[in-house]
């Protein structure tokens, strides 16, 4: 697993820098407009991109070497932060800029990401892919407990630009070491997909999962139960921001109690394997999520936001490391690259959905309702009070309550709840009906 170590260290290193730049992107931009939906947008325009990369990236990363892929992904993220830093120097930069430099980010990250997961099969002995996994989400967490706070505290010490400094030194670690290392390719195995045509290989990973239901069972409940997070996950910074009068420090605190649950998540998994059963891991995960986040809604303060969010992302990476193992295990290395494409370009359009749905609610409808005398506040104003976040808070709190019911009704479904039992391990034989015609 040394292989493996290090590109992981580069990628931590990377993210740190990259998670700065975000957070002071979305502060700077708040400030600019107060908008739910300017923020919504930054998401929005990097999912497009991405979507419709998505597919065919699955076919690149299954084909081309993914190291080059790898230094490819960092090589654009590193010149956009290039041009974002002399646009914001020469008092040029603008809104669009952030949304056009994020879409061709998009385009390439999803790249790089899923050249990245696959490697795993190829870096790691079977037995360690739930490590591995859980070690992915400690870049996310790790990187979540040190950037937020780093970056509110430093953007008004060095500000934006200093900070876009930070992130070009982290992402020439990243490109240094995929550099030193070597990344075996996957051979493609089945003689009978090289016959098929283009658009045969795009929809493959789609046609793969329609003839395992319980693969494609996993996938539909996670993509459920992201649509439902992902328009909380679009509230939240303008959230916090709203309710504490835009305090930045207390945004990057709750951001770095997250990070800390994540990282601690991560640990325990680590240590402990996972479940037997990661199936379990998987729903319990959903579950856990959904109450803590509830729980978080519903408070107004910081005695309760931050142990609530510590205990929300305590859950992530048995959610993410559960689903990503089955996967991993059930489907074939050398077709690898399109089946976590397929996973991913659904999990995007749900999200872009997610996330344009949650700013047009928040801006449009529940925080206008939850103002002094809004239509809501009748029925709300006890829970959530009344002005500026409070509308967000109750779209928040609908929105939580939905992860813990995605993570209680998989339990009902025998496909979903029988994954493992139902479909063998990928190193067994191919059956006849996971044969391309």
């Amino acid at each position: 697993m040394r292989t493996f170590f290090i590109i992981w260290f580069g990628q931590l290193i990377s993210n740190i820098g990259s998670y700065m730049t975000y957070f002071a992107i979305k502060l700077w931009a708040w400030e600019l407009t107060n908008q739910v939906t300017t923020l919504a947008l930054l998401s929005f325009f990097t999912l497009i991109p991405s979507i419709l990369i998505t597919l065919v990236s699955g076919l690149i990363v299954d084909r081309v070497n993914k190291k080059i892929l790898m230094i490819i992904g960092d090589t654009v993220a590193a010149i956009s932060t290039v041009v974002i830093f002399y646009l914001y120097l020469n008092n040029q930069l603008e809104i669009w800029h952030i949304y056009l430099t994020g879409a061709l980010n998009g385009a390439f990250s999803e790249i790089q990401a899923l050249a990245y997961s696959t490697s795993i099969s190829v870096l790691v002995p079977k037995q360690h892919y739930t490590r591995a996994t859980s070690m992915n989400s400690a870049i996310h967490y790790g990187s979540i407990i040190i950037a937020p706070a780093l970056a509110g505290v430093l953007y008004y010490v060095i500000g934006l630009s200093g900070i876009l400094v930070i992130d070009l030194v982290t992402f020439t670690m990243a490109i240094a070491t995929v550099f030193t290392v070597n990344i075996p390719q996957t051979k493609n195995k089945n003689q009978a997909q090289e016959n098929i045509g283009f658009l045969q290989e795009i929809i493959f990973g789609f046609r793969y999962l329609i003839e395992r239901q319980s693969l494609l069972a996993v996938i539909a409940t996670g993509s459920l139960f992201w649509f439902v997070h992902d328009i909380g996950a679009t509230l939240f910074s303008p959230m916090i921001l709203a309710r504490t009068d835009n305090n930045a420090t207390v945004l990057g605190s709750i951001s770095s109690a997250a990070g800390l649950g994540g990282v601690t998540g991560t640990i325990i998994l680590s240590i402990w394997g996972g479940s037997k059963r990661r199936i379990n891991g998987f729903l319990l995960g959903m579950i856990g999520a959904g109450i803590s986040k509830t729980v978080f809604g519903f408070s107004q303060g910081l005695m309760i936001w931050l142990p609530a969010q510590f205990c929300s992302s305590l859950n992530f990476p048995m959610l993410r490391s559960s689903g990503t193992a089955i996967l991993l295990s059930k489907v074939k290395p050398d077709v690898q690259g399109r089946v976590f494409a397929t996973e991913s370009s659904i999990q995007q359009i749900v999200s872009a959905i997610a996330v344009f749905i949650a700013a047009l609610l928040a801006d449009h409808v529940f925080e206008p309702a939850m103002m002094p005398g809004g239509s809501l506040t009748p029925l709300f104003s006890g829970l959530f009070g009344t002005g500026k976040g409070a509308g967000m808070a109750l779209l928040y709190v609908i929105s939580s309550l939905g992860l813990l019911c995605v993570g209680l009704s998989g339990y009902a479904y025998p496909k979903l709840r029988n994954v493992e039992t139902i479909l063998p391990d990928h190193d067994a034989e191919y059956s006849e009906s996971a044969k391309t015609p």
